[in-house]
């Protein structure tokens, strides 16, 4: 018994050296409403398709860890009530034959067992606010300290603390790179008032870098960031209003832990009356894009 099951189409572009692009299904299966998560796991490898690069939307059905979806897959993320799955979860939910969405930590650690090098995301999971107390960090960046993976995401979300963040990525020497900036993007906003100390400015410069991480032999992943366009961010100033009034819903509910960003995040969707939603899948769009891109010049730089 294999550990994974890749597609035949996504097994077929690995052996002939064709791009693919890894996506994860949390995104579809809890961070988007219904019948929109449908949609959008459709258009984001449409994206890729569009540019010539292979898909692997990434899920466990079942108990198989699956790289690349058929439509019943795609499907299913979108419809069934799925666990979030990260790498902790993986076995569990293969010893009881039940189904899972990947988290960013469980999509990265799957893709990289299949040989996939490129993954787009819309943002990366960091260290929580008031985490010198809860201990509460992603695994998203212990995973990507071991795992050998491109990640091309917006930043992290702004409920997290996201100094805190950079901080804990530079510990586990995972290289933080701006795509085309400086400015470490703070996902729904295309900057977050932290600077960073390098960017890349091409595909082909990324795929570079890439290379060199491999002949180093440090194992680590990359980190790259790329903020949502400045004329399709939300709107700083209702951002900043939003947010203060959703961590003083949480308190007020008495919200603790783990339990804190959910309610964040569906407060926010909710009070934003679906703006940040939208800018949400902008920003996912703009990653896909980019990641089809690096894809390719690592395809052709191999």
């Amino acid at each position: 018994m294999t550990s994974f099951l890749a597609s035949p189409e996504v097994s077929a572009a690995l052996a002939a050296g064709k791009p693919v692009v890894a996506l994860e299904s949390t995104i579809i299966s809890h961070g988007l409403p219904r019948p929109r998560n449908l949609e959008a796991a459709k258009e984001f490898e449409e994206i890729l398709r569009s540019k010539g690069v292979v898909p692997a939307t990434v899920a466990i059905l079942d108990g198989v860890p699956r790289i690349g979806l058929d439509a019943e897959g795609i499907d299913r993320i979108a419809n069934e009530d799925l666990a979030k799955a990260s790498v902790r979860d993986i076995p569990i939910l293969a010893a009881r034959k039940e189904s899972g969405a990947t988290t960013v930590a469980a999509t990265a650690h799957l893709a990289a067992l299949a040989g996939i090098r490129v993954f787009a995301t819309g943002g990366l999971g960091g260290v929580h606010r008031g985490a010198i107390d809860s201990f509460d960090e992603s695994a998203d960046l212990s995973t990507l300290a071991v795992t050998p993976i491109t990640v091309v995401s917006a930043g992290v979300k702004s409920v997290l603390d996201i100094a805190a963040t950079l901080e804990r990525l530079e510990s586990l020497s995972v290289p933080v790179i701006g795509y085309k900036t400086k400015d470490f993007p703070a996902f729904w906003l295309t900057k977050s008032g932290f600077t960073l100390d390098w960017s890349l400015d091409t595909p082909e410069q990324v795929a570079h870098a890439m290379k060199a991480q491999d002949q180093l032999g440090h194992g680590q992943g990359i980190v790259l960031a790329n903020p949502i366009p400045i004329e399709k961010q939300w709107d700083p100033s209702e951002h900043d209003r939003v947010l203060e009034i959703a961590f003083a819903a949480a308190k007020k509910a008495g919200v603790t832990g783990k339990a804190v960003t959910p309610f964040l995040l569906g407060f926010i969707v909710e009070e934003s009356k679906g703006k940040s939603l939208e800018v949400n899948l902008d920003l996912a769009r703009n990653n896909v894009s980019v990641a089809a891109d690096i894809a390719k010049a690592w395809s052709e730089l191999r």
